[in-house]
């Protein structure tokens, strides 16, 4: 039986820039996140920077998975159809429950409704991937750290580039989904520095994401999966 990457050091999942190890930091910094949203004590305002950020990590690291992660698992494992058709859907109703809390007014009762049920599939989607999708990934590139690094660093790199909000008409399959991805990373990440107070110079700096996320699924696929 696969062994869960909670239960596995930093050394047995590949080192610091295994995938493995990036995706269960990825999924520790959301816990932390959620947590803090759900603190009664914190401000409104803490409150709803805790939500942007989740949302923001949340859609990035999906993204990501879709693209790089389990196409390698369907292709490696006997299984992998089966395991990525069940957090595919998951994704799906994530996207799906997220647009919901942002057309939601954070007076209006149903808002904190919805962000829990969000969370709470969050949360299964985190322990099916910790449980299941990434050591059965680990098993079928033969636990080999060299080519969980390599992964990894092609992961982050389309994380890095990818849209950082729900959009559920996005299939959760390559190609299709990098073809609708680039001018949605695009415009989510002008959103995400105007918001912040970037201004004209933030919207400037995202003329490259298009062209990075693209040049980062063509390394995705030319390393596939490590080769």
């Amino acid at each position: 039986m696969s062994t869960s990457i909670t239960q596995q050091s930093v050394e047995e999942l590949g080192g610091e820039a295994s995938v493995l190890v990036r995706q269960r930091r990825d999924h520790a910094k959301l816990d932390h996140l959620m947590n803090r949203y759900v603190s009664g004590s914190r401000p409104p305002e803490e409150r709803q920077q805790a939500l942007k950020d989740i949302i923001q990590l949340t859609f990035s690291h999906a993204f990501a998975e879709e693209t790089v992660l389990w196409p390698a698992l369907r292709r490696l494992a006997f299984d992998g159809e089966e395991l990525t058709s069940r957090v595919e859907q998951e994704h799906q109703e994530i996207n799906d429950l997220v647009a919901a809390v942002e057309r939601t007014d954070p007076a209006d009762p149903r808002h904190d409704e919805l962000v829990e049920q969000a969370f709470s599939l969050i949360r299964q989607d985190i322990r099916d991937e910790e449980e299941l999708l990434l050591p059965r990934l680990q098993e079928a590139l033969g636990h080999d750290n060299a080519r969980l690094r390599r992964l990894g660093t092609t992961w982050e790199t389309v994380r890095r580039t990818a849209p950082t909000r729900p959009h559920p008409a996005v299939p959760r399959r390559p190609f299709a989904n990098v073809l609708a991805g680039v001018p949605l990373s695009a415009f989510d990440r002008a959103r995400d520095l105007v918001g912040a107070g970037a201004g004209s110079s933030g919207v400037r700096t995202t003329v490259v994401v298009g062209g990075a996320l693209v040049t980062a699924w063509f390394a995705a696929r030319r390393a596939r999966a490590g080769h």
